[in-house]
């Protein structure tokens, strides 16, 4: 990957911020009281939701006591980095911790996900799409549902193109689950199909005959990034939007292992040839994927 993006400069200087505030041992609450900004504000700066200037970033600099003229030159350049967040338009249409998601998304060097209720979004064609936030809510706006599919459109794009690699497990219900009729779901399979040919972007699936197995408790996404000083990053989402992010290394590495467990019992080989075949089954009414993956399974 080449320049850093945005959120991964509004995530060091994140990272960097609160070091120098513990390094000089001053709470939120004081920081907040000495720059006579409200706490949320610092707190919202820390998190990594909200940029922030220069102009106050050079007083908060000199609060915690950071003198060194190169250092102070290389937050700058972050704080100015950082201001443009991807998506930064649709804050309206998401939370701030799905905003967040898609910061760490469009940073990483590496996406590993896995999916057992529906396609992720980035996989998603439009007529899939829609038809998927038409089955969340049938009172949705036409207009969000458009917009949102201008997101889902944008992170496909941005997913496979530059050097970055893409890793998804697809458990095979969601691949059996029809959604938006025959033909939305052959047009579906063929794209996955074309995505799973390219390089870089794997596509793997993982049939109901393993059983019980480690990525039945739920989806998740894990992130890794180039900049040696950005930690792995954990995503997971329930059914009822409630999310959960994390970079600490513990349960990042647990979740690395699940994924490398659920690698270890999913099809490989084939994949573009079943999906393929499964397309075709779609649009005939027929979804016998056991009788698909046999082979591969024999083999």
């Amino acid at each position: 990957m080449s320049a850093p993006s945005a959120a991964l400069q509004r995530l060091r200087l994140r990272t960097e911020l609160r070091k120098a505030r513990t390094a000089a041992r001053l709470t939120q609450r004081q920081v907040a009281a000495k720059m006579e900004w409200s706490p949320s504000k610092l707190i919202r700066i820390e998190a990594g939701e909200v940029g922030i200037s220069v102009n106050d970033l050079r007083p908060l600099l000199d609060a915690y006591g950071i003198r060194d003229r190169r250092k102070i030159e290389e937050l700058l350049d972050l704080a100015r980095g950082g201001r443009k967040m991807p998506y930064a338009e649709y804050r309206d249409l998401y939370s701030k911790e799905f905003l967040q998601f898609l910061a760490l998304e469009s940073s990483a060097s590496i996406v590993r996900a896995y999916n057992s209720l529906q396609l992720p979004g980035p996989l998603q064609t439009e007529e899939y799409g829609r038809a998927i936030m038409k089955a969340y809510d049938k009172g949705t706006d036409d207009e969000v549902i458009e917009r949102a599919i201008e997101v889902r459109l944008s992170r496909q794009d941005m997913l496979t193109s530059g050097d970055r690699e893409v890793f998804y497990i697809l458990d095979e219900s969601v691949l059996r689950r029809r959604v938006g009729g025959r033909g939305v779901m052959r047009a579906q399979l063929e794209r996955l199909a074309e995505l799973a040919a390219l390089p870089k972007f794997t596509i793997q699936i993982l049939p109901f005959s393993v059983g019980a197995h480690p990525g039945i408790q739920g989806p998740f996404t894990l992130f890794e990034f180039e900049a040696d000083e950005m930690p792995d990053s954990l995503y997971l989402e329930n059914p009822r939007g409630d999310s959960y992010s994390t970079n600490a290394p513990e349960e990042s590495g647990r979740y690395l292992e699940r994924f490398w467990e659920l690698e270890d019992l999913a099809v490989k080989e084939r994949t573009v040839d079943i999906l393929k075949a499964l397309a075709i089954r779609a649009e005939e009414g027929s979804d016998d994927l056991e009788r698909l993956l046999a082979p591969a399974e024999a083999a």
